[in-house]
């Protein structure tokens, strides 16, 4: 069965909506009697949902879509194109029955049917609002992980607000108008495309390749790496300089080690299919919309799956290094927030939190009370215990009445510097001892929190707003050994984020393993809402 392409439904939908719009849909009009009628049939059809009721009771029960005038004719003409493009965003028509809803405006004619076309319509508006403004899905309710506050506006406002603007405007001023939510959706037609012409062909029969071989599956890469746009077309059947070379750059462009080999963890990438790669962009378009909210002038952008943080000055990446994140086990993954930045720490006490106090140290100490000799037990006023007086045998995880601390120093599993936006995730920017795991093409080692590469470079951007020597400033402070709080002068918001699917500066499309399973769960979510995918011919 062929795939189904956006067309044969959009064609339907602009017929639809041209015979709407040059005047097959015409009610008379009502006497005084048939207004008050058209009225209660508004107030009973609007009840079930506190804000559209409460906004016809703000209006008087007049009809905003279902009238004669130029402005209702306005507010149908913007809302069904709106729905026709629907999909564009990754929206499912299904959910917004355009053409159903069609139907009802070309066979209403009780003032009953009237006053239920009237609220079903703005039903659907505010459904479309939501969902093409702030996503279909409650991220929360997908991953435990995704604890994203979404900016959802207010129903009553968007209808409000829309009989106040321009139809057309407001409903093109909904979806987000950040460069990437653009690039995204560029992507997306492209993939579209390619998914309609049948993707990049066949996989590559093979495990692994190296520059010099030959056969078959060579071949066979070559095509794939020309489907993919990586290559220029070529009739080589030797893995050659040009093959070596289009495989560096597809490792650079899915967070793999550009050594233009393509080894066992490349070719599970280079096989990944249009459909996948496709969803890895729907889901990311989602992400956008909640995160459709001003992100600051400056910024930090930590994206998990591409294990870097970057510092973004109106729009353009200042600074970027490299990341450790939280390990893939359940309660060690690194939750998805923006907060604020408002203060770092150098010379940093490492206080241990609970969970690793009670599920790691606390078994620790009972075998042996001089391990983890580097930490400190302290009470419930932080005044240091003697060990050799605790019995440590007679407490349980939930009984252990104690603290542990690491003082400051250069082994500190903080190292030199901790970044801090306090939150009740606990969950902050740090140096790190452990340096030799930044070197690894997988980084996700910590017990949630983010580990810098370059934590005084990081601190010398922050402080670089608040003096002229930043680098002399901290270093100052470092050599001092004291724990020390410095303030920010102009916090700054900090968005942890998980995109598989990303742009680049240039709008390269660049693709990353989906290490929490995350993105699986939302799009396993989307295709439930109806989501689908399709191939767009033209």
């Amino acid at each position: 069965m062929p795939m189904p392409t956006l067309i044969s439904f959009r064609l339907t939908l602009f017929g639809w909506l041209a015979a709407l719009l040059v005047g097959s849909w015409a009610f008379s009009t009502p006497a005084d009697a048939q207004v008050t009628a058209l009225k209660q049939a508004i107030a009973e059809a609007a009840a079930k949902d506190d804000d559209i009721a409460a906004f016809y009771r703000a209006n008087g029960y007049q009809p905003i879509w279902t009238g004669q005038g130029d402005k209702d004719h306005a507010r149908r003409k913007a809302l069904m194109s709106a729905l026709a493009s629907a999909t564009d965003h990754g929206l499912p028509d299904t959910r917004y029955d355009a053409e159903g809803l069609m139907q009802r405006m070309k066979a209403a004619r009780t003032t009953r049917e009237l006053g239920q076309l009237e609220v079903e319509i703005s039903r659907v508006f505010l459904q479309y609002a939501r969902d093409v403004q702030t996503g279909l899905l409650v991220p929360s309710r997908v991953d435990a992980g995704i604890v994203r506050k979404i900016p959802y506006r207010d129903r009553l406002s968007y209808l409000v607000n829309f009989t106040k603007s321009a139809p057309s405007t407001f409903m093109k001023a909904l979806p987000p108008k950040t460069r990437e939510y653009t690039a995204l959706m560029k992507q997306k037609l492209r993939m579209e495309r390619a998914l309609a012409q049948g993707g990049w062909g066949a996989p590559v029969p093979a495990n692994a390749l190296k520059p010099g071989e030959s056969g078959s599956a060579v071949v066979a890469l070559r095509n794939r790496l020309i489907a993919m746009g990586y290559m220029r077309r070529s009739a080589t059947q030797y893995y050659d300089a040009d093959i070596q070379k289009a495989v560096q750059e597809f490792q650079l462009r899915h967070g793999l080690t550009p050594d233009g080999v393509a080894g066992a963890s490349t070719m599970v990438e280079i096989n990944m299919s249009v459909e996948t790669r496709l969803q890895s962009v729907l889901v990311a378009m989602e992400r956008e919309r909640w995160l459709n909210r001003e992100r600051g002038e400056r910024h930090i952008l930590v994206n998990l799956t591409d294990f870097t943080a970057k510092v973004i000055d109106k729009d353009k990446v200042t600074f970027e290094t490299r990341s450790v994140i939280g390990h893939r086990d359940l309660d060690r993954r690194s939750p998805e927030f923006s907060d604020v930045m408002e203060f770092m720490v150098i010379n940093p006490s490492w206080y241990v939190p609970r969970s690793i106090i009670t599920k790691e140290y606390l078994p620790a100490l009972q075998r042996n009370r001089n391990a983890v000799r580097h930490l400190e037990i302290t009470d419930s006023r932080g005044r240091k215990v003697n060990r050799n007086a605790v019995n440590f045998s007679r407490y349980t995880a939930r009984t252990f009445p104690y603290a542990m601390r690491q003082p400051p120093s250069r082994g500190n599993a903080l190292g030199l510097v901790k970044f801090m936006f306090p939150n009740k995730y606990n969950i902050y920017l740090h140096d790190t001892p452990a340096k030799n795991l930044f070197g690894r093409e997988v980084r996700a080692y910590s017990h949630g929190c983010v580990r810098l590469a370059d934590p005084f470079d990081f601190a010398y951007a922050l402080l670089a707003k608040q003096t002229s020597d930043p680098e002399g400033y901290f270093q100052g402070i470092l050599k001092t050994g004291r724990e020390t709080k410095v303030n920010l002068e102009e916090p700054v918001p900090v968005h942890l984020i998980y995109r598989t699917a990303f742009t680049t500066a240039k709008g390269e499309m660049e693709y990353r393993r989906d290490i929490y399973g995350r993105d699986a769960k939302i799009w396993a979510a989307l295709s439930q809402a109806g989501v689908a995918l399709r191939g767009l011919r033209g």
